[in-house]
């Protein structure tokens, strides 16, 4: 079953379902709770009827006020009883929404991020940071607007609405449908007002996603803008999307602001208009059709002014809210088309396990032996073989592209046998980088085949793909959290001493033992205050820890100076000691001992050899070495 045939087809379906699987208690007692307390809040229309009632017959026929006080008193007393009742229900609803308020927020935080972390690379490549990171900042905001307040008010006076409706209708029918009428006026103007104030808010948070991705790219080209000196284009590009968010936020706003005021105005002439009629109907004697068949009176006219205020109030707060009720909508559907991305698919059955050898055969044990083996089961006849993890790689007649209608690389046919250094070389654009995102399946091939130990790397397990992989980017990405747990990062099961090995072998210790706090140095802003060399060895040093047998550099020394690159190049020669590599390089320096030199060119090899082969040619890549041309 994928993804989305495990959710609602709706967001607010979605966000229902998540309150309600979180708190499935706790949901329909507080809606319970909120319709008890709106009840109460329209009962007092009927007590305020009782008691004129009682005091227009007490008049008539004489009454003291004593004896009218004895006979008013037991309503008041259970008009104040339900007050104190009221109380209660709305502070214990109050309570259980703010604890399913933030609890299912939680809850969905935890699904978004889950979700995200299932999202293929694609999607990251495809989206800008800064407006998914807007997901979990505004967007949910409005989620906790809408289920803390905005529903629960909807609901509250909603079943007010309804309350009140059926006590008019008892009361005096022509009196009701004169409210109703009115209101049907003041529904349709608020919602002309509110769907005018809809649009605008949807676009409004279209554009605040915009406007904090762009910030966020931004920040992280803060050096580049500076030494290009393009503060006034960036400013130029920020306030062209800043206007487009204040025309929006402004219409939005101007029509919701206009939406009380209107419908407010509307609720006093059809309270006037009620009082006039209700006088009208007092004085005239007409006969009055009601459910309760009590005629006209001042009891039902006083009544239903009240009533009517109620009546028209309500209908004004629910008006006042279409705005919070649209913008939450509106995150609600990003957040839900969010976890509703289809998953990274993975139909591998192959995985990476633990092995122990016993008389020449492979098993599976659960203890770490340090030998690896496929773990392949076989469908057709239900049998279990073992295939020790070599690291052999091998593409046949491999194309590819991002986007259909660009093929990026062209019949890629190439091996790398356990223990072999390749490397790719040629212009930016070549090709060098997609190839190595094509063997951790970060995008599947449409043609041809990858086979990793033999097996085709679509059978094999994603997860135990990538962990038989090692990289080493030329961007270094390390986390908040200790020098340690950066190291551990490659392998969480590693002990400190397996960490420190790591970094020992790659060279790291040095610069690490002279940090304020050594091995538990706390590190922010990607290593800020580590140089780019000493960030790369930890990288380094992570992949590592994680011992795999095939390792990945792309482009690992570029962002570096010569002096630090003999550092990291010594780490890295360690780490690649034994174990199949794959290197992509401008500085051909650093591929002279490869076992085989790859010359791509707009996505196809044009050369292959070692570097003293292909000096003796001397073609693309002699040209490249002796200067005679340099990579684009």
């Amino acid at each position: 079953m994928n993804n989305a045939q495990k959710k609602p087809k709706t967001a607010m379906g979605w966000v229902f379902s998540e309150i309600f699987k979180t708190y499935p208690r706790l949901m329909p007692v507080t809606i319970v709770c909120i319709i008890l307390s709106a009840g109460i809040t329209a009962i007092p229309s009927i007590f305020m009827e009782r008691i004129f009632a009682i005091i227009e017959a007490g008049l008539s026929a004489g009454s003291s006020w004593r004896q009218l006080s004895e006979t008013i008193l037991p309503y008041v007393l259970v008009l104040g009883g339900l007050y104190i009742l009221s109380l209660l229900i709305a502070s214990f609803y109050n309570q259980a929404l703010a604890i399913m308020g933030q609890g299912s927020l939680m809850a969905m935080r935890n699904q978004m991020f889950s979700s995200m972390q299932k999202l293929p690379i694609r999607y990251f490549d495809t989206h800008k940071h800064g407006d998914i990171m807007s997901y979990y900042t505004n967007d949910i905001d409005l989620l906790r607007q809408l289920i803390t307040q905005v529903i629960p008010n909807a609901l509250m006076q909603g079943t007010i609405l309804l309350c009140v409706f059926f006590i008019m209708i008892y009361y005096s029918i022509p009196m009701a449908l004169i409210v109703v009428a009115g209101s049907v006026i003041m529904t349709i103007v608020g919602r002309k007002f509110g769907t005018s104030a809809s649009k605008h808010f949807m676009r409004n948070q279209k554009y605040m996603g915009q406007m904090e991705g762009y910030i966020q790219e931004m920040m992280n080209g803060q050096k580049v803008v500076k030494v290009f000196c393009h503060e006034d284009e960036t400013l130029a590009g920020f306030v062209n999307i800043s206007d487009k968010f204040y025309m929006e936020s402004r219409n939005g706003n101007r029509f919701a602001n206009m939406l009380m005021p209107l419908v407010g105005n509307m609720g006093n002439i059809i309270y006037v208009i009620v009082a006039f009629m209700g006088g009208w109907f007092l004085l005239t004697g007409v006969h009055n059709f009601s459910l309760s068949g009590a005629p006209f009176s001042i009891a039902i006219v006083v009544a239903f002014l009240q009533m009517t205020r109620q009546f028209s109030n309500n209908i004004t707060q629910i008006s006042s809210q279409l705005g919070f009720v649209v913008m939450a909508m509106a995150g609600a559907d990003r957040i839900f088309d969010l976890v509703s991305e289809e998953p990274e698919t993975d139909e591998g059955y192959v995985e990476l396990v633990n092995a122990t050898e016993k008389n020449g055969e492979l098993m599976e044990t659960d203890r770490k032996t340090g030998i690896w083996a496929w773990k392949h089961p076989h469908k057709a006849d239900g049998t279990v073989t073992y295939k020790k993890l070599e690291g052999d790689v091998r593409f046949y007649d491999v194309n590819f592209g991002y986007t259909p209608e660009k093929i990026v690389l062209h019949d890629i046919s190439l091996y790398a046998k356990p223990g072999q250094k390749v490397a790719f070389v040629g212009s930016t654009g070549a090709g060098k980088t997609t190839i190595t995102n094509l063997i951790n399946r970060f995008y599947d091939i449409p043609d041809g085949k990858i086979r990793y130990d033999g097996i085709n790397i679509n059978k094999i397990k994603k997860s135990s793909l990538r962990r038989s992989l090692g990289m080493v980017l030329q961007d270094t990405n390390l986390f908040t959290g200790t020098v340690m747990d950066n190291i551990r990062y490659g392998n969480t099961e590693a002990t400190d001493d397996e960490c420190i090995a790591a970094a020992k072998m790659v060279g790291a210790d040095q610069f690490i033992m002279q940090l304020p706090d050594k091995y538990n140095t706390f590190l922010t802003g990607n290593g800020a205050m580590l140089s780019q060399g000493q960030r790369q060895l930890l990288s380094i040093a992570r992949a590592a820890v994680a011992d795999p047998p095939v390792m990945i550099m792309d482009e690992a020394t570029s962002s570096i100076d010569t002096r630090t690159e003999e550092i990291v190049q010594r780490g890295m020669d360690a780490l690649m000691q034994g174990r199949t590599v794959f290197v992509i390089a401008h500085r051909l320096s650093t591929v002279r001992n490869s076992d085989v030199i790859m010359v791509l060119e707009h996505g196809r090899i044009i050369e292959r050899g070692t570097h003293e082969q292909l000096l003796a040619e001397k073609g693309t890549y002699y040209k490249l070495y002796t200067g005679a041309f340099e990579l684009d």
